[in-house]
């Protein structure tokens, strides 16, 4: 049974991946399926590894903190931070 569970979750990673690879993708759309790739492979490893995987609040939590701390670094990478200070010759 588990097996056809994995195969099952294997089949739904590739599916994902393969759409988070397309350039025409509605950013909502882009977020849902990293999501759902997130619980894709946190599913799998409750199914192959018990009582190893998160919860499910767990996992959300854990992704909102990477989602901000993502944010943190594109506004400090973003060009309005960046002063170009003139070099004197």
């Amino acid at each position: 049974m588990s097996r056809h569970i994995l195969a099952q979750l294997n089949d739904a990673e590739s599916a994902l991946r393969e759409n988070l690879h397309r350039h025409d993708l509605d950013p909502t759309a882009r977020a849902h399926m990293e999501r759902a790739l997130s619980h894709t492979r946190e599913a799998y490893i409750a199914t192959n590894e018990v009582g190893k995987a998160r919860t499910v609040q767990r996992l959300v939590s854990d992704m909102e903190k990477v989602e901000r701390l993502t944010e943190k670094l594109r506004k400090r990478q973003s060009p309005e931070t960046v002063v170009v200070k003139p070099i004197r010759i």
